[in-house]
């Protein structure tokens, strides 16, 4: 039985959205078909579609296939390559909670 999809704020839907629209640009520039790059990449075309408008429900290894079969793989190493926040918080030295001790089992 599937999982039902949890909805996505509209911001993080949009974001997918451009995501999939970068992913078909770049297939288009390429010049290839929706047909070649599905084949390539080992799923759907009905899958690659989804990719393309930004579908939440598509893993993202599934993703990141289509980005392998582009050459585009590293450019998923980007995501969270400039952390401004976490490096301020870095900088600011605040404490990370550690886990308690474990506790000797008597």
């Amino acid at each position: 039985m599937p999982r039902e999809a949890k909805p996505l704020l509209p911001r993080l839907q949009q974001l997918l959205v451009e995501v999939g629209e970068n992913i078909r640009l770049a297939r288009l520039r390429r010049k290839l078909s929706a047909a070649q790059i599905a084949e390539r990449a080992d799923i759907s075309r009905t899958t690659l579609l989804a990719i393309e408008k930004g579908a939440p429900s598509v893993s993202i290894g599934t993703y990141l296939q289509v980005l392998l079969t582009l050459g585009l793989e590293k450019t998923i190493l980007h995501l969270a390559e400039d952390d401004v926040l976490g490096r301020k918080l870095q900088d600011a030295g605040l404490l990370v909670k550690e886990r308690a001790p474990k506790r000797d089992e008597a």
